[in-house]
């Protein structure tokens, strides 16, 4: 993955759509001056430019001296988000309340307090429809300076009621901060570790979540109360492995925005999320049917204003649109076929580089090299997982270790035996550093190690012990994550039926009564 660039005004310019630039031009060259035209060549310029290069940039436009360029800049990134925002209000709830509070305040300078208080009570009510508390305390606060510096004979008993509804926002918000704040921080655990490895995580994320949940939470009806709440008990299950728990929680996540439609508008990027999560759910349990019916209803959604306007909502709906497809072919077992989608994938991301974060990259080469892996062709694996090993980072620990677990089964599906020697070695080394040996990694290198020099006569008979042995821990909670990242246990019998593993994978799909139908 290439550097990005990290200039502000140069993203904010790569961000904009045909239409807005077009926008912002136009509104320029109305009230052109000398300044406001070397901002215009400031704009082509940095349009132009695949990668921000501040000594190409001033060598390409004389007119720009190295002395101006900072304010140039500065002033240029103020015109283009005033820009957007003159052309983007009707579409957001938080632009249009802070418009609102914008004419409040001007009432207000200019003495009009009444016709102040009535925008103010046209701001609540708003406010109250979409769950913006954030808003609403800015509006009584706002309410509590005017009736206390004036008399506005504005409505009887005005002080309780002003004083009554405060306090109810603040405990609201407080509680809304409490609960936002520990689906963060279960999040951020699973970012940088990915599952509970044995006990002493599963104990520490539980004493964790029992410290920080807050004891109003354990009723609550307002929506991002309930849509926090959902999420911290999703991320909890997930670190945990409770693949039931996490499918329980992540419905009730998109049941809430079912529940309160005109929610998606104001958190589509929450919406977005759940459906994933609800995919990577019925995913986890191999939910075939309700799997294609969320895919179809997000494919469906793909479609609609909301994305098809917004370029982040847009990213985001393609990021997860993209894992559930693949996802569909590892169900399915169709993994030549799925490679298919590999390269139309990278494609993308290339043209979203700038927007993606490193995180979601990480999966995305660990899910082609797993689709490759399944398909036969370890060399292209090989080439994914290296991204992954050589490109230093300190996320999803538990990514980075299977990524060396199927670049090791890969050289030895290659017969590349005069690495194996080293890889396991480091492969071992890497693991045990990050306290990530389980009973079937510990089971997979003892049998790699004796078996990878084996004559063809006895390694059937290696092949099944494994097999025996791992089939015994399939139940046990702190080792499903080794058959979630990879499937062992599909391999090997590959392995001993001598037949291409998404043969394997296929017959089982084929096996149930869905895939009968389909057959």
């Amino acid at each position: 993955m290439p550097n990005r660039s990290t200039d502000a005004l140069f993203l904010l310019i790569k961000s904009l759509e045909k239409a807005e630039k077009r926008n912002f031009k136009l509104s320029i060259k109305r009230h052109s001056g000398g300044e406001d035209l070397k901002m215009v060549q400031l704009f082509d310029a940095l349009d132009k430019m695949e990668e921000y290069d501040e000594e190409q940039l001033l060598k390409k436009n004389k007119a720009i001296t190295k002395a101006q360029l900072s304010n140039l800049k500065a002033h240029l990134y103020r015109q283009v988000l005033s820009s957007l925002r003159l052309i983007k209000n009707e579409n957001n709830i938080d632009i249009q309340l802070h418009e609102q509070m914008d004419f409040a305040r001007i009432l207000f300078n200019r003495g009009l307090y009444l016709q102040s208080l009535k925008i103010l009570d046209r701001m609540k009510e708003l406010a109250k429809t979409h769950n913006q508390f954030t808003y609403l305390q800015q509006v009584l606060f706002f309410e509590k300076k005017i009736e206390a510096l004036y008399i506005t004979r504005s409505m009887q008993d005005r002080a309780d009621l002003l004083t009554r509804e405060s306090e109810e926002v603040s405990v609201k918000l407080s509680l809304i901060s409490q609960l936002s704040n520990l689906s963060l921080e279960l999040y951020s655990w699973y970012i940088k570790n990915g599952h509970a490895r044995n006990e002493k995580d599963v104990s520490i994320i539980n004493a964790f979540f029992e410290k920080h949940f807050p004891d109003k939470a354990r009723q609550v009806h307002g929506f991002y109360e309930q849509l926090y709440l959902y999420q911290s008990h999703c991320w909890l299950a997930f670190i945990k492995q409770d693949f039931l728990q996490y499918y329980r929680y992540t419905q009730k996540w998109v049941d809430l925005f079912a529940q309160n439609p005109s929610m998606i508008e104001v958190e589509t990027g929450h919406y977005i999320k759940g459906m994933h999560n609800l995919l990577s759910a019925h995913f986890d349990l191999q939910n075939y049917d309700k799997f294609n019916e969320t895919l179809e209803q997000f494919e469906k959604f793909r479609d609609r204003k909301v994305v098809t306007t917004n370029e982040n909502n847009n990213i985001l709906v393609f990021v997860y649109l993209s894992v559930a497809r693949i996802n569909k072919h590892f169900i399915e077992g169709t993994f030549t076929e799925g490679t298919k989608l590999v390269p139309q994938i990278e494609e993308k991301l290339k043209e979203y580089e700038l927007y993606l974060d490193r995180h979601r990259i990480l999966v995305f080469y660990y899910k082609f090299a797993s689709i490759y892996f399944g398909s036969g062709d370890y060399e292209t694996t090989i080439d994914y997982l290296n991204k992954i090993i050589n490109w230093k980072m300190d996320l999803r620990t538990d990514l980075q270790c299977y990524s060396r677990l199927l670049h090791l089964i890969a050289h030895y599906e290659l017969g590349n035996y005069d690495l194996l020697e080293f890889l396991f070695k480091s492969v071992y080394r890497f693991m045990a550093k990050m306290e990530n040996l389980s009973i079937v990694e510990e089971e997979i290198f003892t049998f790699l190690r004796r078996s990878f020099r084996a004559s063809p006569k006895t390694l059937r008979n290696e092949f099944e012990k494994l097999l025996e042995k791992l089939k015994k821990q399939q139940r046990n909670q702190f080792e499903t994550r080794a058959f979630v990242y990879l499937d062992i246990i599909s391999w090997l019998e590959s392995k001993i039926g001598g037949v291409p593993v998404q043969t394997v994978i296929r017959k089982k799909f084929l096996g149930n009564s869905r895939g009968a139908k389909i057959q």
